[in-house]
C-alpha cells in the first residue's frame, strides 16, 4: 500500500482548511467595523415604515415546515437516479425505494400528528360546565333541588 494513493485526499483536506480559514480571515478584514445605524437594523418592508416592533423569534412551526420541505426535496432528488436505473436494479431497488419512501412518509405522519402543519394559536379545550349528574340536571330544568336528592 503506497502513501501516494492518499496524497490527493490530503491535498483536498488542505485546500478545504485553507478555504475555510481564508473565508474567516477575509470576512473579518472586509466587514465594516463601525456600529450599524438604526435605519440599517430596521427590517425592510418594501418601503413601509414598521409601526410595531417585529417579533424577535420565528415560531418553531416555521422551521418544522422548512424541514418538511427539505426532507421531501431530498426524496425527490433521490427518486431521479432510481427512475433512471430502475430496470437494472430490479426487485432489490424497488424494495429499497419503498422502504425509503415509507420512512419519509412515516416522518410526515409524525410531524402532522405533532401539529407541525397547524398554523395559528394553539387551541386548548376548556370545560364549559361542570360534569353532569342527575341532580344537577333536575336543578337546571327548574325542579326543587331538595326533592332531587
Amino acid at each position: 500500500m503506497s502513501v501516494d494513493q492518499y496524497l490527493s485526499i490530503l491535498g483536498l483536506l488542505i485546500l478545504g482548511v485553507l478555504f475555510a480559514s481564508g473565508s474567516f480571515v477575509a470576512s473579518s478584514m472586509l466587514a465594516p467595523h463601525k456600529r450599524s445605524s438604526d435605519a440599517k437594523l430596521a427590517p425592510y418592508e418594501c418601503g413601509i415604515v414598521p409601526e410595531i416592533e417585529p417579533p424577535q423569534r420565528f415560531p418553531v412551526r416555521f422551521y418544522l415546515v422548512a424541514m418538511i420541505f427539505v426532507i421531501f426535496d431530498i426524496e425527490v432528488v433521490f427518486m431521479y437516479p432510481f427512475a433512471v436505473v430502475f430496470r437494472q436494479l430490479g426487485l432489490f431497488g424497488l424494495v429499497e425505494v419503498l422502504i425509503f419512501s415509507a420512512a419519509v412518509f412515516g416522518a410526515l405522519l409524525f410531524l402532522v400528528a405533532e401539529g407541525a402543519l397547524t398554523w395559528g394559536p394553539v387551541k386548548h379545550l376548556v370545560p364549559g360546565m361542570p360534569a353532569r349528574t342527575s341532580s344537577s340536571t333536575i336543578v337546571r330544568i327548574g325542579a326543587d333541588p331538595d326533592k332531587a336528592a
